[in-house]
């Protein structure tokens, strides 16, 4: 790559770790749907209150109403009055406490527990006055009782609205990875296709052609290499493209490599026209062809051979294989690059086998070829 390559991706990484940055700090103050912490609250207390329901219609004779008489006013007001608490306790330690701008750690945990046992303390107050006046009056000893345990079931609760929260930032987090992968590879792929100047490019090879205008096989190939550039370029913005478009395509490449190897390399494509309008990533045969050009040894005793061809909703590149003697300067993120192309625009993988002295890469199609 060159160094304006380079300088167009360290831009958009820096871009994309500045908006994961961003991402983060909103993602603190993200809410917990409500479709989460009511059910919550309200099953819990329910719970709480299942006891005195079974020992109200005689459910079962194990219970005993040794404290106040159960009614339907005394469940009903147990029920929505403590269920309203673990709603405010939830809906606090999930998403209220996290609007609260305090940039030490400690100072925020200090003013988390004093709110909550505020929220306790006022819930206790309102129990005690609101439960004579409309149910029925309640000795010290079961009050103590409910608060006691309804106190200790709030500080599960605390624990459980951390770990909400905590499952929250931790799909959300997935979520965004996912995202900055597929936008920096989009990214690298732009930079690839945009490093060299249009302009530039097709002013010098206007400028060969007319040096070479006698030379029919040099402006031929000169023409070839026009198409192929042009096709680059005007192939930027699509993700997928026809077969019929990239087997043309495929066509200028290939004669620009035999017009360097000659008789040593040959392609055979075995594709009906009813396939020409199922969608593949752009450049992907191309890709293929160039990868088993690199990889083989291509000489008059061992030419390599490609053949390109339909099996089974699948469209198939296959070469004989014979492993170059000298040492290939490659990445090997080609097939890989293409791969993962392949799961983000179509769902789907590409399949590579190497058997038989034969390698063969599979990439899928639509269901209808």
């Amino acid at each position: 790559m060159n160094f304006l390559t380079w300088r167009n991706l360290l831009t958009s990484y820096k871009d994309l770790n500045s908006r994961s940055l961003n991402w983060e700090i909103k993602l603190k103050f993200k809410k917990i749907g409500q479709g989460v912490i009511i059910p919550i609250a309200f099953l819990v207390a329910f719970l709480l209150t299942l006891p005195r329901i079974l020992v109200r219609y005689d459910i079962t004779e194990e219970l005993t109403d040794a404290f106040s008489n159960v009614t339907f006013n005394d469940i009903v007001f147990r029920f929505v009055f403590v269920g309203l608490f673990f709603w405010i306790v939830i809906q606090f330690n999930a998403n209220w406490k996290y609007e609260i701008k305090i940039p030490s750690v400690t100072k925020r945990l200090v003013v988390s527990v004093l709110l909550n046992l505020g929220v306790f303390a006022v819930f206790v107050i309102v129990f005690n006055f609101l439960y004579p006046l409309m149910v029925q009056n309640i000795g010290t000893k079961e009050l103590g009782l409910i608060h006691f345990i309804n106190f200790i079931i709030a500080v599960v609760l605390v624990f459980l609205s951390d770990v909400l929260r905590y499952q929250l930032i931790h799909n959300e987090d997935v979520m965004e990875k996912e995202r900055l992968k597929r936008e920096k590879l989009k990214s690298e792929l732009s930079a690839l296709k945009n490093q060299v100047n249009p302009h530039f490019l097709f002013n010098s090879l206007n400028s060969l052609n007319t040096l070479i205008r006698e030379n029919q096989p040099a402006t031929i190939f000169v023409n070839k290499l026009s198409y192929l550039y042009r096709y680059i370029l005007q192939s930027g913005n699509k993700d997928l493209v026809t077969l019929k478009e990239e087997l043309e395509f495929l066509e200028s490449y290939v004669h620009l490599i035999k017009t360097r190897y000659q008789d040593r390399f040959s392609i055979t494509v075995r594709i009906e026209n009813n396939c020409h309008s199922a969608k593949v990533p752009t450049m992907a045969l191309q890709l293929l062809v160039e990868n088993a050009v690199k990889h083989n040894e291509i000489s008059e005793n061992t030419p390599l051979h490609i053949t390109i061809f339909i099996d089974e909703n699948h469209l198939v590149v296959q070469n004989n294989i014979q492993p170059k003697s000298t040492y290939v300067d490659s990445t090997g993120n080609g097939l890989a690059n293409l791969n993962q192309r392949y799961k983000m625009l179509k769902g789907s993988s590409i399949v590579i086998t190497s058997t038989n002295n034969i390698f063969s890469v599979k990439l899928p199609l639509s269901e209808n070829i």
